[in-house]
């Protein structure tokens, strides 16, 4: 029995056939042109760097294991049964390159005139940011 899993990554969801909700997999084209990387026999590759990995593990009937996946590259991994999604996170080096940016991301929110306003329009200002939650 086959199912659907929506995957989201790197600001994107893509839709991924999958046999076992629990123990997701990916398929090996779909490593490339989702994520960018490529099975060889020095591990999971990107251009001229490798991550080495144990292909016994990672390779499995129904496609690429996407647990020991994002084991390999370092990235978190959450999956929702019930919901029939994963997250795939950043890697811990990836999140630390921007934390020593000291670069806040860029967002857009309107102001109570429904005005919108970017961060990115205030770059080299100084910002007062007041968030207020309800709850």
């Amino acid at each position: 029995m086959s199912a659907t899993l929506t995957l989201l990554h790197d600001g994107r969801a893509d839709e991924i056939p999958v046999v076992n909700l629990s123990r997701p997999t990916i398929a090996e084209g779909a490593l490339e042109s989702m994520l960018g990387w490529e099975l060889q026999p020095e591990g999971l590759c990107r251009g001229t760097m490798c991550v080495p990995v144990d292909q016994e593990a990672l390779v499995r009937e129904d496609g690429l294991d996407l647990r020991i996946l994002a084991d390999a590259l370092q990235r978190p991994l959450v999956t929702d049964e019930g919901h029939a999604v994963a997250a795939l996170g950043a890697s811990h080096h990836d999140r630390g390159d921007v934390l020593a940016s000291l670069e806040a991301p860029d967002f857009t929110l309107p102001d109570l005139e429904g005005n919108l306003h970017s961060l990115s329009d205030h770059r080299g200002k100084k910002v007062l940011l007041v968030a207020y939650a309800s709850w």
